[in-house]
């Protein structure tokens, strides 16, 4: 609404196609109301109902701690030193800085008459941290209790942290209350001793590579004397500092080649021994392999429900509660959208002070309401006595548009401005409009000659969609020469940008119809995202119900490797088929299953989203992986209530069925637990075990019944899976069903011949074995991780082959199993020669060999199986050195070349008289000629040693390399004491020190080198 010359306004404009707009006083009442719940709420002091002039003066936390009380009243600095006095004093200008920060929140934009503490308007969202090892390419996330976990939390312990979100999910508001923590020894937080604490935004260091300089910046005040040395120095002696870096992903210097001390800290080079939190929309390229990640996903139920009352309605109000929650569930086109805390709290707002509120029709529609709402709040205001006049031109920001598309358009998108070129694009007064309305945020930033600059940018980038999808509308509907949408779109990816597709589509139908054209023959794009802009272009759920209930007749796949938008154009379309009560056939959830949160009764995905809208699904197939390519992570635990909370959550639900290994359900749900309901709908529950048998719940008893013919039985290191397979192998040996194998992975810890039973490592014991075919004992793929190994005697080889009955065939695969070299004949029991059981021993699949007992002899026969040439290691553990010896006499034999000979903490010396290497157990290695290298790894050698290896080198005419990893060894050498054949030969001699350090012996001066 354009404002005349006089001041005065229109106040019967309308202010949209859709729906009616209150006037203007109802409008200045409606946010004098939203005022004085704040005020009410968060008990900030003269905050009244009535209209204030603006005020931009940080305001005093209401409540203090004890501690900080303490801290206001700190004895006097004459008895300290010059560097204590120093130190005090950054600490002090520090927290006056974070003071003035985290007083300074805006829970809504275009509120700016009063700014608010962050402790009295900060909700948690939900946290997750990432289980897997791999940075990049993990899935398997779990919750953190809150932000504080993220510092105490012994999953997490590490000096580099990474906590990513979306825009508007929340990360710099958390680093908010993190330094509130901390300036107020807040009770039971993890900062609360940390003796400093620097927390910079990084969006502000344009150009500046010296992370001292940006401190004393951006965080110390201009009284303050202190230098770049100084705060180095301070650093260094401090005994706990933390550093908190927000926004990565808004840093200048992100991409920049020439390295700054942001890089070099992620790289650990710099900061090394202090932890360092890095808040980021997406992974930097360079990450310490100890970084751990933590990620937050927004707003659940129980959260929302706390802003709620925090913020809105009160603690008591139980009603006003409940009439927001079914607003929003009568707006299920916002219920994804509401899971991003910047929206939801716009929402709540309207949805609780607008009387005459009514349902959005699409994600457009709520959009433009809020814009509206930016509008008439200012307009309001310019109205207030000694405030600023503002030019409001509500339909007339084509040159916004333009800027916002733009941005977004390029390649690399721009997300920040300077404020001149702001003024140059835009002019002053659109600029100081959009300023004032909060739809821009100014910021000061330090340049590349260390003068503070000023930068702007969108609120949130959703503002910045809004205003492209504008600009768009405009060039489709306006240009009079036609436009190639494949070049229009062309940087403009849907996963990363669908609401500027969906905003067109809602701002014009005839756009919106070239635009779905144009993503139905896309590919990649999915049909599901295709329908949710149908449903902006038509602002009537109702005229896409046939496409939903065309999707959901057949199966509704969500999968693993689905981008996020996807996952969410999914969840959308349940919540709409939800709520028309459009029958979901089947829903396939592949390998992203993560847990069903039984409090906010809902399935989270690997992803963070949430289904919560399932009461029309059919059939719910829940995929897992096979579980060998788990590697050593734990399986999906799926508890009693969790199965049932499945069950009352999907009211139509007619079959469930979790396949691939990957979960461990309960072995029994108490009949007492399970709900009337549940068994009149006689629910069909299959089950695949990490054993591949089949399981279907008997909802009489509770207990599982297998429906596999010949079973085949794996027992992980779970306990749970433990206790299923020892219940299902009860039951099959109580009936005479045989088991075809019954496969220990990596849980056997030896055989109890007075028990006649196998022990677990878990201290569970296997006793029901005399209808198994083929036992399969699996161990780790390193001796490392059990240091002992596992000695089998020959009385426990024995008495296990006796205890099971109709065993044709024991496998014993893996280092850490030490099996003996030989059985006398005598001991073996004739029994067994008659069945001629086939017993086989891989210790080492590098290596190349199966040994076999020759029940005739009792000795081992050796296969060679290896194809090509092998590696070969040598631990420190008698018996391993033994077989060791063993397989490399078949390998020399045999002619198989090997690579490399690792003696890892088990070479002594080499003999006098025949050049063998001497091992910790007294066994010898010969001279071999099938070796390429010899790798001796954490033994000192002196000099007598070193020269001694380079004969027995020299003897071995195949090596051409020799390693001396982590270990210390002599300094020089004699050039005349080694031998010219090495030379003649070009054989390299390599010492690692340590990581990353590395030397070679210059054979024809005796020194070392750094390589």
């Amino acid at each position: 609404m354009d404002q005349t010359p006089d001041g005065s306004r229109d106040v019967q404009r309308n202010r949209g196609q859709h729906y009616g707009r209150a006037d203007n006083n109802r409008h200045d009442t409606f946010w004098s109301r939203v005022h004085g719940q704040l005020s009410q709420r968060f008990g900030i002091p003269g905050f009244s109902q009535g209209r204030e002039a603006e005020s931009t003066s940080p305001r005093e936390p209401t409540s203090r701690t004890d501690s900080q009380k303490r801290n206001d009243s700190e004895e006097p600095d004459s008895h300290l030193t010059e560097k204590e006095k120093r130190k005090r004093s950054f600490i002090k200008a520090l927290k006056a800085k974070y003071k003035i920060d985290y007083d300074r929140v805006q829970p809504i934009p275009y509120i700016k008459d009063r700014l608010y503490c962050v402790d009295k308007v900060y909700v948690e969202g939900g946290y997750e941290f990432m289980t897997s090892g791999d940075l990049r390419g993990g899935d398997l996330w779990r919750r953190l209790e809150s932000y504080r976990a993220v510092f105490s939390d012994h999953h997490i312990q590490s000096n580099r942290r990474i906590l990513e979100g979306e825009p508007g999910y929340g990360k710099t508001t958390c680093t908010l209350q993190l330094a509130y923590d901390w300036c107020n020894r807040v009770e039971h937080s993890p900062l609360r001793d940390v003796e400093i604490i620097i927390l910079l935004r990084l969006r502000q260091l344009r150009g500046v590579r010296s992370i001292y300089r940006a401190i004393q910046v951006y965080l110390l005040d201009g009284d303050t004397k202190i230098n770049e040395a100084d705060i180095g120095a301070i650093i260094k002696e401090s005994q706990s500092v933390v550093v908190i870096l927000d926004g990565y992903d808004e840093f200048p210097g992100r991409d920049s080649k020439r390295e700054n001390d942001v890089q070099r800290i992620l790289k650990l080079d710099l900061f090394r021994n202090i932890q360092v939190i890095l808040t980021t929309r997406y992974l930097p390229d360079y990450l310490a392999p100890t970084t751990k990640r933590i990620r937050l996903t927004g707003f659940d139920e129980l959260a929302r429900d706390e802003y709620i009352r925090k913020a809105v309605v009160g603690v008591d109000d139980v009603e006003g509660l409940r009439s927001i929650r079914r607003r929003l569930k009568a707006n299920p086109v916002l219920e994804d959208l509401c899971q991003v805390p910047l929206v939801f709290v716009m929402f709540a707002h309207i949805a609780n002070e607008n009387e005459d509120f009514q349902n959005f029709r699409s994600v457009t529609d709520f959009f433009r309401f809020m814009i509206a709402c930016f509008h008439e709040h200012l307009r309001n205001k310019t109205y207030e006595p000694n405030v600023k006049r503002y030019v409001i031109q509500e339909d007339d920001h084509a040159a916004l548009d333009r800027l916002a598309f733009s941005a977004i358009s390029k390649e690399h998108q721009q997300i920040t401005w300077d404020r001149e070129e702001m003024y140059d694009k835009l002019g002053e007064d659109m600029y100081d409009t959009y300023l004032a309305m909060g739809i821009f945020v100014e910021e000061d930033v330090l340049s590349d000659n260390s003068a503070k600059d000023f930068e702007v940018r969108f609120y949130h980038k959703l503002f910045c969609e809004w205003y492209a999808a504008h600009h768009i509308v405009n060039l489709l509907s306006e240009s009079e020469q036609s436009v190639s949408l494949d070049e229009l779109f062309r940087h403009m990816d849907p996963r990363d940008l669908q609401y500027v597709y969906r905003f067109a589509c809602g701002l014009n139908r005839d756009v919106g119809s070239s635009i779905i054209q144009y993503l139905n023959r896309s590919p990649g794009v999915s049909h599901r995202f295709t329908i949710l802009c149908m449903l902006e272009r038509s602002g009537n759920v109702k005229d896409i119900l046939g496409e939903v209930r065309y999707l959901c007749s057949e199966t509704v796949n969500m999968k693993e490797g689905d981008n996020r938008i996807l996952q969410r154009s999914t969840v959308q379309l349940l919540d709409i088929a939800a709520g028309h009560d459009i029958p979901v056939s089947s829903l396939h959830l592949d390998q992203c299953f993560s847990k069903f949160d039984v409090t906010n009764a809902c399935i989270v995905l690997k992803s963070g989203l949430r289904l919560t809208n399932l009461k029309t699904v059919k059939v719910l197939r829940v995929t897992g992986r096979i579980r060998e390519t788990v590697g050593d992570s734990k399986g999906i635990e799926v508890s009693r209530e969790e199965l049932l909370g499945i069950f009352q959550t999907c009211e139509t639900l007619k079959e469930i069925r979790f396949e691939g290994r990957e979960f461990l359900l309960p072995h029994s749900v108490p009949a007492e637990m399970i709900p009337p309901t549940l068994k009149t709908r006689n629910i069909m529950v299959s089950y695949e075990d990490t054993r591949g048998m089949i399981h279907q719940l008997n909802w009489d008893d509770g207990h599982w019944q297998t429906t596999t013919s010949e079973p085949a039985l794996r027992i992980s290191q779970e306990v749970l899976d433990q206790q299923w397979a020892l219940e299902e192998l009860a039951r099959l040996t109580t009936d005479g069903i045989p088991v075809s194998c019954l496969h220990l992975d990596r849980c056997f810890s030896k055989f109890d011949v007075t028990n006649a039973c196998i022990v677990l490592m878990s201290g569970l014991r296997v006793t029901r074995l005399k209808t198994v075919k083929v036992l399969r004992l699996e161990g780790f793929p390193g001796i490392g991780t059990i240091p002992s190994g596992i000695e089998v005697t020959r009385g426990e080889l024995l008495g296990l082959l006796q205890t099971c009955e109709t065993l044709e065939e024991i496998r014993f695969e893996g280092l850490e199993y030490f099996l003996p070299l030989y059985i006398p004949a005598e001991l073996m029991p004739p029994t067994l020669k008659t069945r001629n059981i086939k017993v086989s021993y891989e210790r080492d699949r590098k290596h190349g060999v199966v040994h076999q007992l020759n029940w005739d002899d009792g000795q081992w026969q050796h296969q060679i199986t290896a194809d090509g040439s092998v590696r070969v290691d040598i631990f420190q553990e008698e018996l391993d050195q033994q077989w060791v010896k063993k397989e490399l006499a078949v390998l020399s034999t045999a002619g198989v070349s090997i690579t490399q000979l690792v003696l890892t903490k088990s070479f002594i010396n080499i003999t006098d008289d025949t050049q063998s290497i001497i091992l910790t157990s007294g066994c010898t290695i010969p001279v071999l000629h099938t070796v390429r290298e010899l790798r001796i790894r954490y033994t000192d050698v002196d000099l007598e040693v070193f020269l001694r290896i380079l004969t027995y080198i020299k003897e071995c005419t195949e090596i051409t390399q020799l390693v001396f990893e982590y270990c210390k060894v002599p300094d020089e050498v004699d050039a005349k004491m080694i031998h010219h054949p090495l030379k003649q030969r070009g054989v390299k001699v390599y010492w690692f020190p340590k990581p990353g350090e590395m030397y070679l012996l210059d054979l024809d001066v005796g020194n070392w080198k750094r390589n």
